[in-house]
């Protein structure tokens, strides 16, 4: 695959490969773009482009924090975060467990069944990243694992969910 290069006065700037396959396509893998997964590590390079000779831009920290694949070129995935950020990461960092990050600020509520008059049994903080055990079809609750605590939670709260998507 040729990337298309580029020279401004004596520095090299790498352009992103004219390959790369984008949201709403088939991708290289065969699966689904876009798609939600996961960091798999505490620490996690993400690069302007798709290698290693790419400057890294920023280290993710939060292992299983929730991430959107939106294109992929080779072992490499252009990634959004739950702040808007894109950036390409190696595939080995990634994994598909799904996990859902709190994107409400403040204290968010953890109910014991998917019906906000249910009984609230903890609550969770901003940016807390939590497993998903189930979203059921036609509710607004995701069944959300945060370490010990088990609890339905809000959709509206998560980011790492598509809005009609079902896990089961």
């Amino acid at each position: 695959m040729k990337a298309v290069v580029f020279a401004f006065l004596g520095l090299l700037a790498f352009a992103v490969p004219q390959s790369v396959q984008a949201a709403d396509d088939e991708s290289e893998s065969g699966l689904r773009l876009p798609r939600f997964v996961s960091l798999r590590s505490e620490l996690v390079n993400a690069r302007s482009g798709p290698g290693s000779r790419y400057p890294i831009e920023w280290v993710y920290m939060q292992k299983y924090a929730p991430v959107e694949i939106i294109a992929e070129f080779e072992l490499w995935r252009k990634i959004k975060d739950w702040q808007g950020s894109e950036s390409w990461v190696h595939q080995a960092m990634l994994t598909g467990k799904r996990t859902v990050k709190v994107s409400t600020p403040g204290e968010n509520n953890i109910y014991a069944k998917p019906d906000y008059n249910s009984k609230v049994i903890a609550k969770v903080e901003n940016e807390v990243v939590g497993e998903v055990i189930k979203c059921p079809e036609e509710k607004s609750f995701c069944h959300i694992r945060f370490d010990s605590i088990d609890g339905w939670v809000s959709r509206q709260n998560l980011y790492g969910i598509y809005p009609k998507e079902v896990i089961e």
